[in-house]
């Protein structure tokens, strides 16, 4: 049968150079190659085949994940694919497992947290997969609030051992991914006890399960949590809990880069300073943010085309019907997704950046931008998964009913990404993280000390507490300076705001619990402002393609203005723009809209996901949709007999009953 590309027309259309804006989304041509080869590699092998995984059931999702994992993992080891290849072979798997939280939680934790010595006993086992960790921080009773956990480590010095214990239940290990039924080892967070001191919250690293049987050793309770959000989803991962029961392991079990144990009991901090840890905790939140942009372009691909090809009414005299894509309330509520999807992209490039600069200067014990980094990596980590779960669920409803199907893509789509809003940080308290960082910053700004990075605008506070926007017609609201400049009014003022009101109160830490909702907001305030501002500065260097160039300003512009449309009610109470210039601002956002519309299709196009990885009957590349429709559902088990089971048992009876009754 002949292919037939429902979407040429579409593609036509486009206004760049596709392959171009390829590159441009990778960030390099090298990384265009290795994602574009390895998405394709694992889109035509079939064990990686994930059509069925609704339809599973717990234990046959799990070991079908075991089998995808194992899989990976020689297809690692037997193609020598680097660091990076292998990346990427296991994001493209799309199926969350064990091996995510080994790879990115573990591993990165003995590194960081581990004596040279430690590394070089661990690292080899855990690289060569020869032990399987896990990273058990969370506890039935304390999540966002570390400093809580109850687990204890106490040192026997008689021993020369930890005695890690688990005294009430709330203080049971649960959640961390991996722990349930394959993790053989843990990073475990306890309270350090010794000589009846308690030193706080510490690394240890403790072998749970025998490396012969898999049994759990004596001394420890481990399983499976239970089924968790939606169809498939996060339920191919075994998070668990965990219990122990006086378990001992060796002092040199815990991890002693930061501090250590001595022989005789005695607690003594390294020369390392303890600031490095926060190395580690930049990159999980970089990543996280690079997560969001693939999550929220996937959604926004399978909205995107299928919006291209569904048409609803506007027939005239039986001609064909409108595509829905035409019509400006889809726009309203597509484009700016789009346009999310290429912001948050760029965020999480310049934080790869961030990082690198962050441990250059850690290796080299500058810690002057620490804080500047940890706030704005927990502002965005929030920032950018917060709306890209929101996003997913509003391409759901730009599908209408068929985005309801599993078989849509983005049922599962959702429930695997949502959690992100929670692990690594709540999304709430890491604002309130950013609020405070910022309300410290406000507090400085008479004390001579310049605010750097991300807080640079804030040294510029006298000029953006009185300064008014210039905007005068629609078209200077494509005029980079002024839109930065609303953006930093609004945020300045906002925090300066809060900070006033704070003033207020005798107690600081009353005041900051009276403001939560404040201060929240304005910690959203500035973190927009940092995307705008990279979004902004990605446009304004050197972009290959004029074609390319263009339609990332009209998307830059449109994620802006949206969010000034969408927070109106801050630029207006700040003054940081008129009733007016927002009315103009509205008309900008109709008119870059419209600049889109026809470069819609190529512009997700240049995600370039396979169908594979996009699983997905309305997002298809060919936009063949409602034939893939039918042939999904005839794949359901209940369509495996005419006559559904239990028609004897149940329907007949009830068919016939009611034939006698009305006969009466």
């Amino acid at each position: 049968m002949e292919k037939v590309d429902h979407l040429s027309d579409e593609r036509n259309k486009a206004e760049f150079n596709v392959d171009e804006m390829k590159i441009v989304w990778a960030g390099s041509l090298h990384a265009f190659q290795v994602s574009n080869r390895i998405s394709r590699l694992v889109a035509n092998d079939p064990v990686f085949e994930k059509s069925k995984r609704a339809t599973m059931s717990r234990k046959e999702l799990f070991k079908n994940t075991l089998r995808k994992s194992v899989h990976a993992w020689k297809m690692i080891n037997e193609l020598r694919l680097s660091d990076e290849e292998a990346l990427r072979l296991r994001s493209f798997m799309d199926q969350p497992g064990f091996v995510d939280l080994h790879w990115g939680m573990f591993v990165p934790a003995i590194k960081g947290q581990g004596t040279e010595e430690q590394q070089r006993k661990w690292l080899p086992l855990a690289n060569k997969m020869q032990i399987i960790g896990c990273y058990a921080q969370t506890e039935l009773g304390h999540g966002s609030n570390v400093q809580g956990l109850e687990t204890t480590a106490t040192f026997d010095h008689q021993t020369d051992q930890f005695i890690i214990h688990s005294p009430t239940q709330t203080s049971s290990k649960w959640w961390p991914g991996g722990l349930g039924k394959v993790s053989t080892h843990a990073v475990v967070y306890a309270r350090l006890i010794t000589n009846g001191k308690d030193y706080g919250v510490h690394g240890f690293i403790v072998q749970l399960r025998s490396l012969d049987d898999h049994s759990p050793l004596p001394g420890i309770t481990v399983g499976d949590i239970g089924m968790k959000f939606g169809n498939g989803a996060y339920n191919s991962m075994d998070n668990g809990f965990l219990v122990f029961d006086h378990f001992r392991i060796p002092r040199d079990q815990m991890l002693m880069r930061l501090s250590k144990v001595t022989r005789e009991g005695k607690y003594v901090a390294s020369d390392v300073p303890r600031q490095l840890v926060y190395g580690t905790m930049v990159f999980v939140r970089q990543s996280i943010v690079s997560s969001a942009s693939n999550a929220m372009a996937r959604a926004v691909c399978i909205a995107t085309r299928y919006s291209a090809v569904r048409r609803q009414f506007g027939s005239q005299n039986g001609g064909t019907e409108t595509q829905v894509i035409d019509y400006k309330t889809q726009q309203n509520r597509l484009f700016p997704l789009l346009a999310s999807a290429y912001a948050f992209r760029f965020v999480g490039e310049w934080l790869k950046w961030l990082y690198t600069d962050v441990t250059q200067r850690l290796e080299a014990s500058d810690f002057a931008t620490l804080p500047e980094a940890h706030a704005c990596t927990a502002g965005l980590k929030s920032m950018t998964t917060s709306a890209t779960a929101d996003g997913i669920e509003e391409c759901r409803k730009l599908c209408g009913g068929h985005g309801y199907l599993w078989c849509s893509g983005l049922p599962e789509l959702f429930a695997v990404y949502v959690p992100a809003c929670t692990y690594e940080g709540d999304n709430v308290v890491l604002q309130l993280q950013v609020a405070r960082f910022l309300m410290k910053t406000v507090s400085q700004l008479g004390s001579g000390k310049v605010p750097a990075g991300t807080t640079e605008y804030m040294g510029r506070a006298q000029h953006l507490l009185q300064c008014r926007s210039k905007v005068q017609k629609a078209e200077d609201w494509l005029n980079p300076g002024m839109v930065l400049e609303a953006f930093e009014a609004r945020a300045l003022r906002m925090a300066v705001s809060c900070a006033k009101n704070l003033s207020k109160f005798e107690n600081q830490e009353q005041g900051f619990s009276e403001l939560l909702a404040d201060l929240v907001e304005a910690a959203i305030a500035h973190c927009q402002l940092i995307v705008v501002s990279k979004f902004i500065a990605k446009i304004e260097g050197d972009i290959k393609g004029e074609g390319v160039k263009n339609q990332l300003k009209n998307l830059c512009y449109i994620y802006a203005l949206h969010l000034l449309h969408k927070h109106l009610g801050d630029f207006l109470s700040t003054d940081s723009i008129t009733p007016e210039q927002a009315s103009l601002a509205s008309h900008q956002l109709r008119s870059l809209y419209s600049l889109v519309r026809p470069n819609a299709v190529a512009l997700v196009d240049a995600f370039d996901y396979t169908d594979h990885y996009l699983g997905s009957a309305l997002g298809r590349y060919d936009g063949n949709v409602y034939p893939k429709l039918f042939e999904e559902a005839l794949k359901d088990p209940l369509n495996d007999s005419v006559v559904p089971d239990g028609y004897v048992e149940y329907i007949r009876p009830l068919i016939k009953q009611n034939i006698r009754s009305a006969r009466l």
